[in-house]
């Protein structure tokens, strides 16, 4: 037996990644890219932090044929990724009345958590980095409950409320200063394998609102600019730009006098 799962094991050529410290390296990377006023006061701590993060980096990718490559090229993207995060972090202050301060998002908020971490996996994801993305996305998949592949495009300016039970897929493409509430999914009309490498999933232009629970799918679809698609609506097909998509819905209001007792539902 023992044999046999060393047979089978063998034959996966699995790669030697450690999960933990690729997670410990995403969430310090985090730390650093918003330290506090404190940290970045002591200017030779922070340069080592990078220093640090940098060799991190070199190690989780060791068994690169260009591991040295990698990490250039993902560090010299730092600076442009730490100016659209800048962005997104405004965004979710100007139009979130909830939120009481810059410090109060980068800290407690799950929706620009899931985003500066897509955003750092996306590098890696272009750089043509096998496993780690995924390793990464999962993670704040789990954590947050929003599952971005990193292979997917996201614009500036982008703004996760809630943010829980969103699902982006791997070839979405979205916009700038796009919006979107809790439960939405951008997926695909079809799961097939030999599909992998088509666009499977939607397009969504500029200044969109999706709102809560919508689904839209399809690589063919395209969501049009200054588009506000409503609650709960089931999208396959292409909405042109400044429409208003919505589900139409008759709501009763009977006084609960008109029953005798109770009702009691037995889920």
């Amino acid at each position: 037996m023992i044999n046999d799962i060393l047979t089978r094991n063998q034959s996966l050529n699995r790669l030697s990644i450690n999960r933990k410290e690729i997670i410990q390296w995403i969430d310090e990377m985090y730390q650093w890219l918003f330290a506090t006023e404190e940290s970045l006061a002591d200017e030779e701590a922070f340069s080592k932090a990078y220093t640090h993060l940098y060799k991190k980096l070199d190690i989780i990718l060791q068994q690169l044929p260009e591991q040295e490559r990698v990490s250039v090229a993902f560090f010299s993207e730092l600076n442009e990724t730490h100016k659209i995060l800048f962005l997104d972090l405004e965004a979710i202050y100007e139009f979130d009345p909830a939120a009481k301060s810059r410090d109060e998002i980068i800290l407690s908020y799950p929706g620009f958590y899931a985003i500066a971490v897509y955003r750092l996996a996306h590098i890696l994801w272009q750089l043509n980095v096998p496993v780690i993305p995924r390793i990464i996305s999962e993670y704040i998949h789990g954590k947050t409950g929003i599952d971005i592949h990193p292979g997917a495009t996201i614009g500036h300016s982008f703004f996760i409320d809630h943010g829980t039970g969103i699902v982006i897929g791997q070839t979405a493409i979205i916009g700038n200063h796009v919006k979107i509430y809790q439960g939405v999914t951008l997926g695909a009309l079809n799961v097939k394998k030999e599909e992998a490498e088509t666009k499977r999933h939607p397009t969504i232009k500029d200044n969109v609102i999706i709102y809560a629970n919508a689904t839209i799918l399809g690589g063919k679809t395209v969501i049009g600019t200054d588009t506000v698609i409503g609650g709960n609506v089931w999208i396959s097909s292409s909405v042109p730009a400044n429409s208003l998509v919505f589900n139409k819905s008759e709501i009763v209001i009977k006084s609960n006098k008109i029953f005798p007792e109770p009702l009691n539902f037995v889920i």
